[in-house]
């Protein structure tokens, strides 16, 4: 009998691990491009990196609270592949396409109008403040196509088949770098534009993405059961993932808004200090991206398994996945540890930016930690189509006590407050920057203890001795 549970358990974890690698080698792709225009822009000059910083936290805020939304495919289509009702999960892509292309919209408005969210970083230098607005321009047609593409994405991910869009997003890699090349140092004859130059290859690239993307779903004989079409667009299928998805690019954006308002706020200790924080925030975006990965790839199983009425192996995914991250968050800061000098002289040739990132480093295992578990529990969540409550808890732990707590102890009323708990965790790091990234921590702490109750709750409501009917909250 154990080794028949045995077995079972070892099955499960490697399918969570088979659909995870790629979903992981797929995200670090996508990071890539953060990577690339650091370490490319880091090379041109400290005013056009913290132009790029900037630019790049308002458009992330954007984007990922669009791709949020979007994002509402993944358990609504998973869900449908589990029961096997095939032609249901083409005609819900049909109608995220259409939920994209209204989203885009939004976005370009967002975009559009660069003051508003540069009003929260003081003084800036205009030739900053001038460069961050072009490459948020030059993003705007960048945004339909990144858009679009990720309903490809959710497309692949809830249907257990993410290597081919990996593939995509590993060829795409390659197009960014030479592109960023040419468009950043002036190459072929071109002007040198530095930060901007980095948006405009984003752009380009996106269009190449969904492309790629389209043909993948043409040529693909996995997509052909699922008899793919736009359709028109249906009020109750629309409210249907706006019923999830906004929660959902809810909680994507408080989480996303952290990093982007602290950018905001850092701005205000110098264009060192904010090169800094990017680089740290860069990093900590690859660490995030393990426990993402393992993290849709659990949501994408367990989801399937509730499609089937298969509620008991959905709660075996989920325990699965916690062993996997904590394996995973173990290696990770063992790796920041032993690699920190490395990483910050790796990003920028600037020595008083590295010098400020060697330093702040110290904070990133902690909050990668906390970052890892709470990732992971809001996507189980999500695979039960459980979005609203968790939305509110996250808003509480990460913007209230997170970046509320970090603004008023390192810029607020009560800066330099933490000055003494920083110099015993990162001595010689930046007070205000410091200061926001040990709250932030913090925060995240908070949303990985509520969000582990509010999932041990769901799973009391679906165990099978209890009921077998699935319910949405």
């Amino acid at each position: 009998m154990s080794s028949v549970f045995l077995h079972n358990w070892k099955g499960q974890a490697g399918q969570i691990l088979r659909q995870a690698w790629p979903v992981l080698v797929g995200s670090w792709a996508g990071i890539a491009f953060g990577v690339l225009d650091t370490v490319m822009v880091g090379h041109s000059s400290a005013i056009d990196l913290q132009a790029m910083g900037l630019g790049v936290s308002i458009y992330i805020t954007v984007f990922i609270g669009l791709m949020g939304v979007i994002h509402a495919l993944i358990p609504i289509i998973a869900q449908q592949f589990g029961a096997r009702r095939l032609d249901e999960v083409g005609r819900w892509w049909g109608q995220g396409v259409w939920l994209a292309l209204l989203l885009t919209l939004i976005g370009s408005l967002a975009l559009a109008f660069p003051s508003i969210w540069l009003s929260w970083s003081g003084d800036l230098n205009p030739l900053v403040h001038e460069r961050v607005t072009w490459y948020l321009h030059s993003l705007i047609l960048a945004l339909p196509a990144a858009l679009v593409f990720r309903t490809i994405y959710c497309l692949g991910t809830a249907t257990s088949h993410p290597k081919a869009v990996m593939l995509i997003n590993l060829f795409s890699v390659a197009f960014k770098a030479l592109f960023n090349w040419v468009l950043i140092f002036g190459k072929f004859g071109l002007p040198a534009m530095g930060a901007v130059g980095s948006g405009l290859a984003t752009t380009l690239v996106s269009w190449l993405m969904l492309a790629a993307g389209l043909w993948l779903l043409r040529a693909d004989r996995h997509y052909k059961p699922f008899t793919l079409r736009l359709g028109r667009p249906n009020w109750a299928a629309q409210k249907e993932l706006l019923r999830l998805g906004l929660p959902m690019g809810g909680s994507y954006l408080i989480e996303i808004c952290a990093f982007s308002f602290m950018a905001l706020l850092v701005a205000r200790e110098g264009v060192f200090a904010s090169g800094a924080h990017q680089i740290m925030a860069n990093l900590a975006a690859v660490c995030f991206m393990v426990p993402m990965a393992v993290g849709v790839a659990a949501a994408s199983v367990s989801a399937q398994a509730i499609g089937a009425g298969q509620y008991h192996r959905a709660r075996q995914v989920g325990m699965l996945s916690l062993a996997i991250v904590l394996a995973g968050a173990t290696i990770t800061i063992s790796l920041l540890v032993l690699l920190r000098p490395t990483l910050a002289n790796a990003y920028t040739d600037d020595a008083d930016v590295a010098l400020r990132a060697l330093l702040l480093l110290q904070l990133l295992p902690f909050f990668h930690f906390f970052d890892a578990f709470q990732c992971l529990i809001s996507y189980l969540l999500r695979a039960y189509k459980v979005a609203f409550v968790p939305m509110l808890l996250q808003f509480f732990a990460l913007s209230v006590l997170g970046l509320g707590g970090g603004w008023w102890l390192g810029f607020g009323p009560a800066a330099g407050s933490l000055e003494g708990v920083i110099q015993w965790l990162a001595p010689g790091a930046p007070v205000g920057a410091a200061s926001l990234w040990t709250m932030s921590s913090l925060g995240l702490g908070a949303s990985a203890l509520l969000l582990l109750f509010w999932y041990s709750h769901i799973l009391r409501i679906y165990n099978p001795a209890r009921r077998k009917t699935a319910v949405s909250s």
